[in-house]
Parts: structure tokens; C-alpha cells; sequence
């Protein structure tokens, strides 16, 4: 893909509203020559094929030795379609940090693509509480847990279809 087809896609992606970000990793192996195999495979197979990635590259440092790891870094430039997308892949793939490129300025977003992201970070939320639970509780005071769970994540189901629903409209 050319200089201007990139630029081009991009500024349509932003006008509909997309998010052009850094995104920067970091990793860390006994093995110095696991790293940059890890890390290649993180930005083509995994953030390129997640929903909502329009396109991505980056960039891989060489590692460095600290104590008894090799250590490096990565900068990831990922054009997304929305920020509900955004969102799913910090979630999924925890960067070490967020630069938002474009759009400058102001970012408008819609009241359903909100709601959207608003109930993905409710579930990330319920996910890790329920995961931490399960770390140090009794069985018998996580299977009451994971029931109410199960009912919250009924409930998350339906709102999502209401507002599927409305958005048809």
C-alpha cells in the first residue's frame, strides 16, 4: 500500500470516526531470540486480525540484556475503526501505553457507540473481579458469585440486544 492509499484511508477512517494511536509494548524472555518472533506475531497475526484494526505496523527494538532478561520494546502504529474497537484491543492485549495521533482536537461519539463500549468495560470489569474471586474465595462462596454472574451477564445480553434493537431503527 503507497504513502497516499494509507493517508487516504486514513483520513476516511477518522472522518467516520476512527483512531489513529501508538500503541507500545513491551516484553521480556530468558531467551533473547524469542522476543522479536513474539512480538511479530502479536502485530500480524493477532492486532491486524482483530475486529475493528483497519490497518497496523510497527516496530521491534533490538533487545537489551537487564540481569538475567532480555527486554524490548515495540511501537505499534494501529488505525481503528471506532473506539469500541480501540477499547477491545487494550483490553485484549494490555499495551504498556495509548498516544492518540488522530483526530486532533475534538472526538465525537456516538450516544449507541458509547453504550457499546460502556458495556464492554462493565464485562472486562466482571471478568477480572470474577477471576480475582476465584483466587480467594471458598468453592461454595464462588459458585453464589458465579450465579449472580451468569444473571448480570443475562442482563448485559439483553441490553445489548435493546440497544441492537433501537439502533436498527
Amino acid at each position: 500500500m503507497s504513502k497516499s492509499e494509507m493517508e487516504e484511508i486514513t483520513h476516511k477512517a477518522i472522518a467516520s470516526g476512527g483512531l489513529l494511536t501508538n500503541l507500545y509494548f513491551d516484553m521480556q524472555s530468558e531467551k533473547e531470540d524469542s522476543l522479536q518472533p513474539l512480538l511479530t506475531e502479536l502485530i500480524n497475526d493477532k492486532l491486524l486480525k482483530s475486529v475493528g484494526v483497519i490497518y497496523c505496523f510497527g516496530s521491534i527494538e533490538a533487545p537489551i540484556k537487564i540481569e538475567h532478561l532480555y527486554s524490548t520494546t515495540s511501537t505499534v502504529t494501529v488505525l481503528f475503526k471506532d473506539l469500541a474497537a480501540m477499547v477491545s484491543v487494550i483490553f485484549n492485549f494490555a499495551p504498556a501505553g495509548i498516544e492518540l495521533l488522530k483526530p486532533e482536537g475534538e472526538y465525537r461519539i456516538k450516544t449507541a457507540d458509547l453504550q457499546s463500549v460502556l458495556l464492554q468495560l462493565s464485562q472486562v470489569s466482571m471478568d477480572y473481579s470474577e477471576f480475582i474471586l476465584k483466587k480467594v474465595l471458598k468453592p461454595e462462596d464462588i459458585e453464589s458469585i458465579t450465579n449472580n454472574i451468569k444473571m448480570r451477564e443475562e442482563l448485559g445480553k439483553k441490553l445489548l440486544e435493546k440497544k441492537e434493537d433501537k439502533h436498527q431503527e
